[in-house]
């Protein structure tokens, strides 16, 4: 244990470093900075939703930047075809004269691809990073290619309500390992941005490791310990989300229509690990999990017509369920 605690310290000193160093470019938006890093860190994706201009793909850039990864942005529109985010093949002529198939890699063939207002193009599109990112390869003409290691999504997209925009398929929706709602910056915040970049001084950002360090990041996080207890909270946390659990609440039964996946639980440890270091523990504890929760359960459960007729979103009925969830485990504690 105390060669793990220094390495474990360690790792939150290089998180630090890592944070401080986006943060020269990105003004007011702390807590997804930090939830987006520890995607990255758990090896997850990550989608970010909020309305044009708060910062998203600039803070995407930035992280790509201080990561020292490969870096690719496709902006998605309603004409976007898979072929363009994946790459076709193409008919060339060699040296001889003699025509053949070449395969031209689309951008996805990189380790940070940014999906720019990715609910812009069709659902149709958007699955065609379903292989993508669970087998980190893609498919081309029956030939499977892998991709870049680590390989990292990182999606904007607008609010659904504003026009041009299609609800991403739910299978596609399962595979961000959070879902991070940016929120217009605080006035304070705002000043320091429009002085930040409204004056002539720029902010280099600095390369502080490269990928492979980031992926030896994620093998030691998987090593905090974690009880049963604590695991058994994530499962009944998990299936608190489905209308026919015994665990279920009211409002579960009446707005839900599909409850979270497993990938949630396993989505909620591995945040939870990142998190109890970050915060100078060495195990995992409820409240990490209750912290995490919203962002790894919001875009995993799926709510009925019903809940859109009386206004009921994801993150208020989440609320609730936390609320309960919270209550059964300090009556147990």
């Amino acid at each position: 244990m105390p060669q793990l605690e220094q390495r474990l310290s360690e790792f939150r000193d290089r998180f630090q470093q890592l944070t401080a160093e986006v943060q020269k470019a990105i003004i007011g938006q702390d807590d997804i900075l930090e939830f987006t890093l520890m995607a990255l860190v758990a090896g997850g994706h990550v989608l970010l939703e909020g309305v044009p201009g708060l910062g998203k793909t600039l803070l995407v850039r930035s992280i790509s930047q201080a990561l020292d990864l490969t870096f690719h942005r496709v902006q998605f529109t309603p004409d976007l075809m898979p072929a363009d985010i994946i790459g076709t093949k193409i008919l060339i002529d060699d040296a001889h004269g003699h025509a053949r198939f070449e395969f031209s890699p689309g951008p996805i063939f990189c380790n940070m691809l940014l999906g720019d207002e990715i609910n812009r193009a069709t659902p149709k599109t958007q699955s065609a990073l379903l292989e993508a990112m669970q087998e980190q390869s893609v498919t081309v003409a029956g030939e499977t290619r892998h991709l870049r290691k680590p390989f990292f999504v990182l999606a904007t997209q607008n609010p659904l309500e504003m026009e041009g925009t299609y609800p991403l398929p739910e299978a596609q929706l399962d595979r961000f390992f959070f879902k991070l709602i940016v929120q217009y910056p605080s006035e304070e915040a705002f000043d320091r941005i429009l002085e930040a970049t409204t004056g002539s001084g720029t902010h280099e950002i600095r390369p502080v490791f490269d990928g492979a360090q980031l992926v030896e990041l994620g093998a030691l996080a998987r090593e905090v310990p974690v009880s049963a207890d604590v695991r058994r909270r994530v499962v009944r946390l998990v299936m608190a989300t489905h209308p026919e659990s015994p665990h279920a609440i009211a409002d579960v039964k009446r707005y839900v229509r599909y409850g979270a996946s497993p990938r949630a639980g396993q989505a909620c440890l591995l945040a939870s690990k990142i998190r109890a270091v970050l915060q100078g523990r060495y195990h995992v504890s409820g409240e990490d999990v209750l912290a995490i929760a919203p962002a790894v359960l919001r875009h995993r459960v799926m709510m009925s017509f019903e809940a859109q007729a009386d206004g009921v979103s994801a993150d208020a009925l989440l609320t609730k369920v936390l609320g309960e969830e919270s209550k059964t485990w300090a009556k147990s504690a």
